[in-house]
């Protein structure tokens, strides 16, 4: 597995890198400036890491779930200001089916841009290449229209309606859309 201090890939004055415990504080602050577009599709993630501690505690789970290969969380941060702008995970791993999940928020500063669709595109090839992987899958609500266009974008297809799939803190369950690439 690649050095965990380095890139996955580099775009547009970001880079993709593996979940590394020097995030903790700017997890931190990419949590809480962006939980009103967190809490209904991110709510575990918003709610470990609304403090620095916390923060700590999240990134240090996530450290040790990335070396057992349990879940992938991936940084896109600005190599600029070094500031997180996003996250995306590979999580939901089945390796006897060589099937996972990707999950993606962006900052609201840097939506729009085509950075989701591009770390999307760069994340899924490497789960298929570097991972193994054979079968990947993006979940969405038939709202989210951003991310709709991802999936699409990056060659996901939808494939069917799952019902009361994703309950939003204080919300009834909702039904998601599932969208599958495959290698």
């Amino acid at each position: 597995m690649e050095n965990e201090n380095s890139p996955i890939a580099i775009f547009e004055q970001l880079s993709i890198e593996p979940i590394h415990e020097k995030y903790a504080w700017r997890i931190c602050d990419f949590v809480t400036v962006n939980s009103k577009r967190l809490q209904r599709y991110f709510p575990k993630t918003l709610a470990q890491n609304l403090t620095p501690t916390l923060s700590q505690i999240f990134v240090e789970q996530k450290v040790r779930e990335y070396q057992k290969k349990e879940e992938f969380l991936f940084v896109l941060k600005d190599t600029e200001s070094r500031k997180v702008t996003g996250l995306v995970y590979i999580k939901e791993l089945d390796w006897d089916k060589k099937q996972a999940e990707l999950a993606y928020c962006i900052g609201y500063d840097y939506e729009g841009k085509g950075i989701t669709s591009r770390a999307t595109k760069i994340l899924s090839q490497y789960a298929i290449q570097a991972l193994g992987l054979q079968n990947l899958q993006i979940i969405v609500h038939k709202t989210n229209l951003g991310s709709i266009r991802v999936a699409e974008k990056c060659g996901y297809i939808w494939q069917k309606t799952l019902l009361k799939e994703h309950t939003p803190p204080n919300e009834d369950p909702l039904d998601m859309e599932l969208y599958e690439l495959g290698a």
